[in-house]
């Protein structure tokens, strides 16, 4: 049987895929597992709380009832925060103390598609092992508290709001003693859009309410929208206000805000890359930077690593998948992270990649350095990167096939300290995506194609 859970919790399409029933029985199996209160004569002790949210899909109506359901019939008191980012429910997990949290979001995939995934107590995603708990007692029965002991499920979606809006915008402008608060970003006019999704209330209330003049593009959901031509997976509307109008730069979130990209005021995209050497040489400078490194995945452009390490700044590389740049993080006890995508972890502020805060510090050190975004991300230039996938290929044989191993270290050699390639297997199809990143765009085309043939060749089923 093929596991649930996936990178980001399950997934799948709403209604088939990931149905009511399904929804109902991860909430009944969750509180199993997350409910970690206290007991007395074997029996839960005091009231338990789980904390839910969701993103702007129709069918998060629905799944939300229904996951609520489970837990409540668990014995969980059920706080729903309604539409909120995902980042936002791991926060509230964290500063309200509740056993878990839990949202509901496909994040940048399709409207139809949907997805829940869970937080354990301090607002962190659950390792693998508990995803397996709740799998292993999906579906069982058990004996499930009566009377006073089932949960109530209460809505409170403007108090969750303006709890998360007050932390991202105390991230750069702590109120004062006074209980006044700054406003860094005062006269820096940019463009925010929403995709139609979970921030399209949160990004432009927090950016206003740190001083930015923000031009709102996507920010009218209407159950169907989310990510349709819009946000960090199609930016060219945004690229094109931008050039439209005389706004400084633009920042582009994903369906449920948990990861940004942004624009500078030409138009140009500045990717995930990017935006951590910027962040991350602003930390070193700060002296916020812990071991002075950055922890990054196997997809980052050699280009950033190279810029980094003549700035005096280490990175620390780490499977793809923000949970893994994650765990590498709490292992080392570094303070940012994050991918190539967009995901940025700043531990300094949160357990999760959150769009909106990367956005909010972009924005601070645009006017802390008094430079340009165009002119900060200069200073982290891509190496020009072909990616090929190549299908219908055994892909677990491509670590040990002696022909393509032979082929990856003559292309290594052949590139040197001036590009590389890198083979990883597709989780979910079987084929292998092949990378190549070199000093020029038609050498990395070259070695790609060369590449790619070998594992195609060497690999077929």
């Amino acid at each position: 049987m093929p596991k649930m859970f996936g990178t980001d919790g399950v997934r799948g399409l709403a209604n088939r895929d990931l149905t009511a029933r399904l929804a109902l029985d991860l909430g009944d199996a969750a509180v199993r597992v997350l409910g970690d209160a206290g007991t007395k004569d074997n029996q839960p002790e005091g009231r338990r709380r789980a904390l839910i949210g969701r993103d702007t899909r129709v069918s998060g109506d629905f799944l939300a009832s229904a996951l609520s359901a489970g837990m409540s019939a668990g014995g969980f008191d059920v706080i729903d925060a309604g539409i909120i980012p995902t980042p936002g429910v791991a926060y509230l997990t964290s500063v309200l103390n509740v056993e878990m949290g839990a949202v509901i979001s496909a994040s940048h995939n399709p409207m139809p598609d949907n997805g829940i995934k869970f937080f354990a107590r301090g607002g962190f995603k659950l390792p693998d092992a508990k995803e397996d708990e709740i799998e292993a007692v999906l579906g069982q029965d058990w004996d499930r508290p009566t009377g006073a002991g089932v949960g109530r499920v209460s809505h409170d979606t403007v108090t969750a709001t303006n709890l998360y809006i007050d932390h991202l915008v105390s991230a750069i402008a702590p109120v004062n003693p006074d209980k006044t608060q700054p406003k860094p970003l005062k006269g820096l006019k940019i463009v925010a859009d929403c995709a139609n999704g979970a921030t399209s209330v949160v990004a432009p209330e927090a950016l206003r309410r740190a001083g930015a003049e923000v031009m709102v593009i996507n920010a009218s959901p209407d159950g169907y929208n989310i990510n349709k031509h819009a946000g960090s997976t199609h930016p060219e509307q945004l690229q094109a206000m931008v050039k439209a109008t005389d706004a400084v730069m633009g920042v582009a979130f994903d369906g449920d805000a948990d990861r940004c990209l942004a624009v500078d005021e030409d138009g140009n995209m500045v990717n995930g890359d990017q935006i951590m050497g910027i962040l991350a040489r602003a930390k070193k400078e700060a002296g916020k930077l812990a071991d002075n490194t950055l922890v990054v995945t196997v997809m980052s452009n050699l280009g950033l690593k190279l810029a980094l390490r003549d700035m005096g700044i280490k990175t620390v590389q780490t499977a793809v998948g923000d949970r893994y740049v994650l765990e590498e993080m709490l292992r080392g006890g570094y303070t940012l992270g994050g991918e190539q995508s967009g995901h940025v972890i700043n531990r300094e502020f949160a357990t999760t990649g959150d769009g909106t805060l990367t956005a909010l510090t972009l924005c601070n050190e645009v006017v802390r350095s008094g430079k340009s975004l165009k002119e900060l991300a200069a200073d982290f230039p891509q190496l020009p990167q072909t990616l090929v996938n190549v299908p219908n290929v055994d892909k677990m044989a491509a670590p040990t096939n002696a022909k393509v191993q032979a082929a990856v270290e003559r292309e290594s050699k052949l590139l040197g300290d001036t590009g590389r390639v890198l083979l990883r297997p597709s989780g979910t199809e079987p084929l292998v995506r092949v990378m190549a990143e070199a000093a020029t765009q038609e050498q990395a085309d070259e070695v790609c194609a060369r590449l790619a043939k070998v594992v195609a060749d060497e690999l077929a089923l």
